[in-house]
């Protein structure tokens, strides 16, 4: 998934705060690409939306 799939997932989530969560040590896991983008698996993703709603409950 791309940072923009990401965010929009998230419900519009500002690029600034993904990237914070990114530096806090709290995003899910990215792949940095050779041209500097990343790129998050949907596997991780969704694994980090569950470790999320499992803090919640």
């Amino acid at each position: 998934m791309t940072v923009p799939q990401v965010l929009a997932a998230l419900g519009g989530v500002s690029r600034r705060t993904f990237y914070r969560w990114r530096e806090l040590g709290i995003a899910p896991s990215c792949i940095k690409l050779p041209n500097g983008e990343l790129r998050i698996r949907r596997n991780d993703f969704h694994e980090w939306l569950e470790a999320l709603s499992e803090d919640a409950a």
